[in-house]
């Protein structure tokens, strides 16, 4: 059972040991601390919650809620739906904070508090560690009765989320509608199908949902790897669609499929999508340090600057704001675009792949040939400490040394033809090893050479 506190927020396993587990005496410590930031920062806070469909969803989002009542700040409960969602309704209601409940990719027994500042963005290091620091001391105070926070509802989130999308000038309504498209979603048994029902309706597309009941039993490994989506590349050639679309239980990441059944690659996401948007706006693009290297190839061709970043969601919108990028993301799905809000949001990414493929009279497999086609090795090694995680990345890095590793997140090595990409996952208790080369056997063949210097 693990806990783990990082700038992905604070993510654990239910049930078990305080400290140890996300127990509900963590969610109350953590939900709390985050309350005291706020009270520091605002007179009268207001907090948007939002939950994916895991089956401890109510328990967490009841115990989240209560606590801020108790500190004295109001809530605004939104109820089942996706991380982006909320992002965008922070910012639409002019709240303070929001708070997501979703581990992710995470399997179903884990849950988490995603904790969002007052532009609707994942909160900074500095943040967190405030946050950490008073949850450590528990050096929180509670409301007295007649200070209590209140707590309203608000149903229309997900439809004002997919209006905000249809407003955005780059997204080419009428030539979807008129390419007539037939798409299979795979929502993974959360809230996947309660946005891309609206979404698909209004953009005139055809479409069929698989693992559509929310009852947060997901009926595949919740990450949406290619090799976690042959029940959707069936359906794909079954019902003889253009497109399958997967996403993970809170809707932050998009992953393709293409008209035969094959997989578009999640890393193609963010680079069909930098296609797509440079094509219409100028500017430069930002990917983390694990996202292949295709996208900077795009960005080079329309003339405009890309720029690497580490791994996580905060550190991509920092990146983005710093040189100004009209679109950014990571190459595991997450496609950000700024001018709806500036968070990973697999319904935005979708609308823009939409309007992409409609411009381009392609199908999704030529689309895919007409890029730059790399090759990537995701591999994972399981350690038994902190401790022997840090000392296993030391190891690589002075291995490489000759190739002046990248040091800002992990180690990422650079070679003429490939990279490798080590470092600790900020949301599991592993090291995680991506590779990319020119073809398959040499990406795997470089992954698994890493994997085993560490392991040995």
């Amino acid at each position: 059972m693990t806990l783990i506190k990082s700038v992905s927020g604070f993510r654990g396993t239910i049930g078990g040991k305080p400290g140890d587990n996300l127990t509900p005496l963590d969610v109350v410590k953590f939900t709390s601390a985050f309350a005291t930031v706020l009270l520091e920062e605002y007179s009268n806070p207001v907090v948007i919650i939002g939950r994916d469909g895991r089956i401890s969803g109510q328990m967490v989002q009841g115990l989240v809620i209560h606590t801020l009542s108790a500190m004295g700040i109001n809530t605004i409960d939104l109820g089942l739906s996706t991380t982006p969602t909320v992002e965008y309704m922070v910012l639409k209601l002019t709240a303070q904070g929001g708070i997501i409940l979703t581990a992710s990719h995470n399997e179903r027994h884990w849950n988490a508090l995603k904790m969002l500042n007052q532009h609707g963005e994942i909160i900074s290091i500095k943040y967190g560690q405030r946050i950490l620091e008073i949850a450590k001391k528990e050096s929180f105070e509670y409301a007295q009765v007649n200070r209590l926070g209140k707590l309203s509802s608000y149903d229309d989130a997900i439809s004002d989320h997919i209006q905000g999308i249809l407003k955005l000038d780059i997204i080419d309504t009428n030539k979807i509608k008129e390419r007539s498209f037939k798409v299979v979603v795979d929502c993974i048994n959360s809230t996947g199908g309660l946005a891309f029902r609206p979404l698909l309706e209004a953009l005139g597309v055809d479409y069929c949902f698989i693992n559509d009941v929310i009852d947060g039993n997901f009926k595949r490994n919740p990450e949406p790897l290619s090799n976690n989506l042959s029940e959707l590349s069936t359906k794909v050639t079954e019902v003889n669609a253009d497109l399958g679309i997967a996403v993970d239980p809170d809707v932050d990441r998009l992953v393709l499929i293409d008209e035969k059944g094959k997989p578009f690659g999640e890393e193609y996401t963010i680079v069909s999508c930098v296609d797509y948007v440079l094509s219409r706006i100028k500017g430069n693009t930002v990917s983390n340090l694990s996202t292949t290297r295709a996208v900077r190839d795009i960005t080079k061709e329309y003339g405009g600057k890309h720029y690497d970043c580490p791994v996580g969601e905060f550190f991509v919108v920092d990146k983005m704001k710093q040189v100004n990028a009209v679109i950014g993301g990571e190459g595991s799905g997450g496609v950000i675009y700024p001018k709806l809000h500036y968070g990973r949001d697999a319904l935005v990414g979708a609308a823009l792949f939409l309007s992409l493929l409609a411009s381009r009279a392609q199908t999704v497999s030529e689309l895919k040939n007409s890029y730059p086609i790399y090759f990537m090795c995701k591999e994972k090694v399981h350690l038994s400490s902190n401790e022997e995680i840090e000392s296993a990345l030391v190891l690589i890095k002075e291995k490489y040394g000759k190739y002046h590793p990248i040091l800002t997140d992990g180690v990422k090595i650079d070679f003429e033809e490939s990279w490798a990409h080590i470092r600790k996952s900020n949301t599991e208790p592993i090291i995680r090893i991506y590779t990319e080369a020119k073809s398959q056997n040499e990406a795997d063949l470089l992954a698994k050479k890493i994997r085993t210097q560490l392991k040995n």
